[in-house]
C-alpha cells in the first residue's frame, strides 16, 4: 500500500483543472447497457473506482477502451447478466448494473454491494423500487436475483431521497411498459446528468432537477456520446485546501452552481471569492471564521465534504459544529485528525470543533475515500512531517491528487509500498 508524506506549511497558489465526476460516471457507464451499440464518454475521470466499474462491464461482456479521458464502450457482446461478488465488493457504486441489466435482458443477479469501511448503508430501496415495477426478487447467497419479462410503470415513493435508488430506478423504468412516477426523487447533478444522458438515448423522462420524475417507457433506446460533468467534490476539496493553507488558488473546469452552498460556507469562514461561468477564484482569509454546517441532501451542504470542513474548521479562530445528517457514523476521520492535535468531540452524529493554534505532524491512517481527503488537508498545515497511510482509499476519487496539490506548490509525495 502507497502512503503520502507532506511536509506543511506551505501556502497554495495557482490554477488546478477540475476532473469528471466520479458518481456521474459511474452511473452512466451501466445506462450504456439499456442499447446496444458503440459509446463515447468524454472527461472520464482516471480513478480506481472507474477502473473497478470498467472492470464489471467487461466481464458482463462489454468491450471498454480508453485513451487519456476518453472512454469508447461497446455494448454488443453482452451475454452475462451477473455481477459477481468478486468485482462488487470493491465498490458499492456496483449495483447501478441492476436496473438496466433487469429492465433490458429481464434478469439480474447482482452481488449486495461492498465499498468503503463506514456505515450500513442498504440496498433496500433499490429492491423495493423494482420490486414495485413488477420484478420479482429473491435474496439468496449473498445475491439479489430479480427477474421480469418486462417491468411495468408504476408509482414508486422514497421514504428517503436517495441517489443511488434514483439513478437505479430511473435506469430500470425508461424501458418499463407504461408511465413510472417517482415521488422523492433525489435531485443531484449526478442525476440530472444521468437523466439528461437518457433521454439523448430516447428515454421519455419529464420532472428534471425536481423531486417528481415522471418516466414514460419505451420499447427501446439507442446509443448517445456524452461529456462527463465536473467533480463537485473534488472541486469543493480544493476549494478548502486554498482556505486552509492561506493561500490563493483558482479551479477550472468547474461548474459553481453545483456548488454554491460550499461557497457560501466558505464566504462565511472568511474567504474571498470570486466567481465566474466555469472558473471560482479563492483568496483566503487571513483568520478562519467558525462556521457550522448541518449536511443535506442537494441542494444542501454535502455529507462528502464533511471530513473536509472538520479540518478547516480545526484552524478555525474559535469552535464550530457539524452534524451529519445523512450518515450517522461517517466520522472515522476525527481519531486521526486529533492525532496532528486537533481538538475535536463527537457525540454521535455531532462534531464540536474548537480552533487550535496550530497542528503537528504525525502518522496517521484513512479509512475512507474522504476521511482520506480531510487527513491530507490537515497534513499540508501541520508542522513538520504528516505520513497518511492507505491512500488506496483516496485513489477512488480524487484523480492524481498529489500531482495536483504539488502543482499549487505543496510538498506531498508518494512513496510506494516497496520502499517502506
Amino acid at each position: 500500500m502507497d502512503k503520502f508524506i507532506i511536509k506543511g506549511g506551505y501556502k497554495l497558489n495557482g490554477e488546478v483543472t477540475i476532473s469528471g465526476a466520479k458518481n456521474s460516471a459511474l452511473a452512466l457507464m451501466p445506462a450504456a447497457l439499456l442499447a446496444s451499440g458503440n459509446y463515447t464518454f468524454t472527461n472520464m475521470p482516471d480513478l480506481r473506482d472507474i477502473k473497478t466499474m470498467s472492470s464489471l462491464l467487461q466481464d458482463i461482456g462489454m468491450m471498454i477502451k480508453r485513451k487519456g479521458h476518453t472512454l469508447t464502450l461497446d455494448t454488443k457482446g453482452v451475454s452475462k447478466y451477473k455481477a459477481p461478488y468478486e468485482l462488487v465488493k470493491k465498490m458499492r457504486a456496483s449495483i447501478y448494473v441492476l436496473g438496466p441489466l433487469l429492465s433490458r435482458y429481464g434478469y439480474a443477479k447482482v452481488s449486495l454491494p461492498g465499498g468503503c469501511a463506514w456505515g450500513p448503508r442498504p440496498v433496500n430501496l433499490h429492491i423495493e423500487g423494482i420490486q414495485k415495477l413488477g420484478a420479482h426478487v429473491e435474496l439468496e447467497h449473498g445475491y439479489i436475483i430479480a427477474k421480469a419479462k418486462r417491468l411495468r410503470g408504476t408509482i414508486i415513493n422514497f421514504d428517503v431521497s436517495s441517489v443511488g435508488a434514483t439513478g437505479n430506478i430511473l435506469m430500470a423504468a425508461v424501458l418499463a411498459k407504461g408511465t413510472t412516477i417517482i415521488e422523492n426523487a433525489a435531485i443531484e447533478p449526478e442525476i440530472t446528468a444521468l437523466s439528461e444522458f437518457l433521454i439523448k438515448m430516447g428515454a421519455k423522462i419529464d420532472g428534471i432537477r425536481t423531486h417528481r420524475l415522471e418516466i414514460e417507457g419505451v420499447d427501446e433506446l439507442h446509443t448517445a456520446n456524452e461529456e462527463m460533468i465536473p467533480d463537485r467534490i473534488e472541486a469543493g476539496t480544493y476549494l478548502v485546501a486554498g482556505a486552509i493553507t492561506g493561500g490563493k488558488i483558482k479551479i477550472m473546469k468547474c461548474n459553481p452552481e453545483h456548488l454554491s452552498t460550499i461557497t457560501e460556507k466558505l464566504k462565511e469562514a472568511g474567504a474571498t471569492l470570486l466567481i465566474d461561468s466555469d472558473i471560482i477564484e479563492l483568496k483566503a482569509p487571513k483568520q478562519i471564521h467558525p462556521v457550522d454546517v448541518t449536511t443535506s441532501i442537494y441542494p444542501g451542504f454535502p455529507t462528502d465534504m464533511q471530513a473536509q470542513w472538520i479540518a478547516l474548521m480545526m484552524l478555525a479562530n474559535g469552535s464550530s459544529v457539524v452534524t451529519d445528517t445523512i450518515y450517522y457514523d461517517r466520522f472515522k476521520h476525527v481519531p486521526e485528525l486529533v492525532r496532528l492535535g486537533a481538538d475535536i468531540e463527537l457525540n454521535k452524529n455531532i462534531a464540536v470543533i474548537k480552533g487550535v493554534k496550530k497542528l503537528i505532524g504525525a502518522k496517521v491512517m484513512s479509512t475512507d475515500l474522504r476521511a482520506s481527503a480531510s487527513l491530507i488537508l490537515a497534513g499540508l498545515v501541520a508542522e513538520g512531517t504528516t505520513e497518511v497511510l492507505r491512500v488506496y482509499h483516496i485513489d477512488r476519487g480524487y484523480e492524481t491528487i498529489e500531482k495536483k496539490l504539488r502543482s499549487l506548490g505543496a510538498d506531498i509525495r508518494r512513496v510506494s509500498s516497496k520502499e517502506f
